[in-house]
């Protein structure tokens, strides 16, 4: 991956962090500079799991989106568990 490849993913993730947290329903506990850097993660982990299946823009956002939703509902419930037991 190219440098121009990693900064796209970063900006792409903050965004694709920000859409995650809208997909899951309910109120999060978590920050949103945590938020942001699961979108982060999951623009990188959601575009190497559709790079397997296809290259179309809008399939490889689509798992983005749906990763970094999944990532966020696990942080949460991590989070919020930590946060009632502390």
């Amino acid at each position: 991956m190219e440098i121009t490849g990693i900064i796209t993913a970063i900006i792409v993730g903050l965004i694709i962090g920000a859409l995650g947290r809208l997909v899951v329903p309910g109120k999060q506990h978590l920050p949103i500079w945590l938020t942001l850097l699961l979108g982060i993660v999951a623009a990188f982990v959601g575009g190497w799991i559709a790079s397997f299946f296809t290259g179309f823009w809008l399939f490889v956002l689509i798992v983005q989106v749906l990763v970094a939703a999944g990532i966020v509902y696990l942080a949460d419930g991590m989070y919020s568990k930590n946060a009632r037991t502390a």
